[in-house]
Formats: structure tokens, sequence, C-alpha cells
């Protein structure tokens, strides 16, 4: 296989400075529900990047808000981006719908949402995930699977009986954005780019080239 041959023509729509909302995350709002109405597997699955010794760790973790502030995710703050965050918090996110041909990228700064916000989330769960981030201990080295299920089984039992209790050292992020850019694809690589930075408190709107 000529993995240089595999290539995609994209076709389906197009993005333009006057079509897209003065607001990013009112955009961004527009083609999360296009995602949702389209039935895309995990449509709020996004690559979050952090910071490591001056290099980039990523990983795939999900979207669970969109407000006027930002975009909220939730972690165990003990996790390794939870330990980067804590030291740099500039992070980037990036979302990829390839049914739609689109993605958007997102540069922001992370902070940590209050406990009554992660409490409500948490108890909004199923009680296998409250007892799943309860159990785990995010990032940490451990022997063996069976230990991991040796743990869960021992919670399960006690939390029968008991309420769980969100711990302290799990909760959200919002990312409040600095620049978003939308991307959708175009035929013969002519992709269309529109970029939004904010500047003085004012989103300023820019096309880039592809």
């Amino acid at each position: 296989m000529n993995i240089g041959e595999l290539r995609q023509d994209y076709k389906k729509e197009t993005l333009d400075e006057k079509d897209v909302n003065q607001n990013p995350i009112e955009q961004f709002k527009l083609w999360f529900n296009e995602a949702i109405i389209s039935k895309l597997l995990e449509p709020n699955a996004f690559c979050l990047s952090t910071i490591h010794n001056n290099s980039p760790e990523s990983r795939i973790v999900l979207l669970k808000e969109i407000n006027d502030n930002g975009f909220v995710f939730f972690t165990n703050y003990n996790s390794a981006k939870g330990k980067q965050i804590s030291i740099n918090n500039n992070v980037s996110l990036n979302f990829l719908w390839l049914e739609l041909e689109r993605q958007v990228r997102i540069e922001g700064v992370a902070e940590k949402i209050s406990a009554l916000e992660s409490d409500i989330y948490f108890y909004s769960r199923p009680i296998g995930s409250q007892i799943g981030a309860i159990v785990s201990e995010q990032s940490e080295i451990i022997e063996s699977r069976s230990i991991l299920e040796e743990a869960l089984n021992i919670a399960e039992q006690k939390y029968k009986i008991e309420k769980p209790i969100r711990p302290e050292h799990w909760g959200g992020y919002i990312v409040k954005p600095r620049l978003i850019e939308f991307w959708q694809g175009r035929s013969s690589r002519l992709h269309d780019r529109i970029s939004f930075e904010l500047v003085d408190g004012s989103w300023m709107i820019s096309r880039l080239s592809p």
C-alpha cells in the first residue's frame, strides 16, 4: 500500500467570512449541532494537547459543556494532563468531524471550574462512572488489570450501601479561548480557513491561506 496515494477530495460545503457568526463560540455551537444532527459517533470527542517539559502531549477527551466563557471537560486533577495544566495551563483543542469535512482548532487557557459545578456533573453521571472515577488513580502505573478490577468490585459493594462522594481531585476545567479556527475541506486542498483571534476583548476575523 502506498500511503502517499491515500487522498480524499472535499466537496460538501464552503465557508465564507460573511456567513459565520461574529461570535466564534456561537459559530462552534452551530457546527456542533450539525454534527449531532448528522449522528456522528462521539461528536464531542476532541484532541486535548498540554505541555510537558516543553513538549506537547495529546489525548482524546470528551466535551461536556459549551458556555459563553468556553469549553468544559472533566478529568482527574492528579492525572498527567491535570498535573501538566497545573504547571502550564496553555492548551489546545482539536475537533475533527470527517463526515462533514470539518475541523475546529482552539487555543486557550484551562482553569478549574467550581466545586459546585463539578458536583453537579459528577452526580449526574451513571453510578458506574462515579465509582470508576473514585477507583482509578488515573495515569499511575499499576501491576495488572486484576488489581483495578478488584478495587472496582470492593467499591461496588461499598456503594450499594453508601452514596459515592466526588473525590476532591476529580472535576472540571473550562478552556477559555483566545483563538478559534474553523476549517472546511474544499476541493484540490484549497480549504476554507476562518480564524477568530481575541484582541483587546474583541474577536478579529481573518481568512487564512490553506
